[in-house]
């Protein structure tokens, strides 16, 4: 009895102990509110007009970055499917034989019918041992979670999730509602902060306030103090957003960029790579006008994706001479494994160029804008 509380006592203060950054961000939030519409839109812009549209602009950056992050932070990674899943029977065969090329002959009877096209760096079949499945293409097995996430990027704890198939649109949105809100700030209150700090360093408190032009010391406090910290937010959001908005272009999570997925042939960094409009379509979807929502709109099921197998090559740079040009198919017919049919939004990423112009009808668009399928997979994994 002991051992097995003191393990459930050990858990439970990692719960807590990952929710503090979480926790950490939202005082911070919090308190950004209160210094921004309190103590300078009411407490210290004395021109109506002026503090009218300051509140609005705010509250809408302030609503799109709230809803952003908790979309994030409350969507659940998604997890292979059942397919993926080894039987009662295969796992009791796979424990009977000896590690090598006995198992891997094994999962290649098991990946025969699957979409499994990545391996490991020394060629095998990727397979995870604790959660006893095949690895999905760009699927890892987050150690924090201690479970397999579609399409993974990295485990962040700011928002004490997986950020994978799943939640990737809504980080990316985090990020961009994170950083045109510290830019408001920066900009809307650079002004008041040049009035507090160039009073700020004269003799005499009667002049310091006429020049300031702030009602008290409080409101000067959470001026300067909102400036400083808003600008530099923008700094870091800058570059982790310019850094993932470059990996949407390549098609590319953080763990892909670090390490190039393996194919058959071998290492290649754009084996997913569709080219810049495709890679973003396929993270945000088709319809425009769900681009800058934080809902599900990515394409795909997370566990299959089209590929364009072609060794180092960008898809965006010219194209090779024609004898190594790549195919324009998701490259089932070049793997040692008869692929599973993709899915009609898949199938349009790799085959269909026109299905990215403004006239595509509604029923090259049924996936695009549905609830987030991470719900309603869950207990069905």
């Amino acid at each position: 009895m002991a051992p097995s509380g003191s393990r459930s006592i050990k858990r439970s203060c990692k719960r807590v102990l990952h929710w503090i950054p979480v926790l950490f961000i939202s005082l911070i939030v919090a308190w950004s509110y209160y210094a921004y519409v309190v103590q300078l839109c009411i407490a210290s812009i004395e021109n109506v007009g002026e503090k009218i549209v300051y509140l609005l602009a705010y509250h809408f950056f302030f609503i799109m970055f709230v809803w952003a992050y908790w979309q994030t932070i409350y969507t659940k990674p998604m997890h292979p499917l059942k397919e993926f899943h080894l039987s009662y029977s295969d796992k009791e065969l796979l424990e009977r034989v000896d590690r090598g090329e006995s198992q891997q002959e094994i999962l290649r009877r098991i990946v025969k019918d699957l979409p499994v096209y990545t391996r490991t760096m020394s060629g095998a079949i990727r397979f995870c041992d604790r959660c006893i499945l095949v690895k999905p293409d760009r699927c890892h097995h987050c150690s924090v979670c201690d479970k397999c996430i579609l399409k993974m990027d990295h485990h962040c704890p700011w928002v004490n999730n997986c950020v994978g198939f799943s939640n990737y649109k809504f980080f990316m949105l985090f990020l961009a509602y994170s950083l045109l809100y510290c830019l408001f700030i920066t900009a809307t209150d650079l002004q008041y902060f040049i009035k507090f700090w160039m009073a700020g360093g004269k003799i005499h408190d009667r002049l310091n306030e006429y020049l300031s032009g702030l009602p008290d010391t409080q409101a000067k406090f959470h001026i300067m103090f909102l400036f400083f910290a808003a600008s530099m937010f923008s700094v870091s959001l800058a570059a982790l957003f310019a850094y993932h908005c470059w990996l949407v272009c390549k098609n590319r999570s953080t763990l892909e960029a670090v390490r190039a997925p393996a194919f058959c042939h071998g290492p290649d960094k754009n084996g997913f790579s569709l080219g810049i409009s495709k890679n973003f379509r396929q993270v945000f979807g088709d319809e425009k006008k769900f681009w800058p929502v934080p809902v599900f709109s990515s394409l795909g099921d997370g566990c299959a994706f089209p590929t364009c197998l072609v060794n180092n090559q960008d898809p965006e740079q010219p194209s090779t001479p024609p004898s190594q040009s790549p195919p324009n198919k998701s490259g089932g017919e070049a793997h040692q494994f008869p692929a599973k049919p993709l899915r009609e939004s898949q199938s349009r990423l790799v085959h269909s160029g026109e299905s990215f112009r403004e006239s595509d009808g509604p029923e090259d668009r049924e996936r695009t804008g549905t609830p987030n399928p991470a719900m309603t997979l869950e207990n069905e994994v």
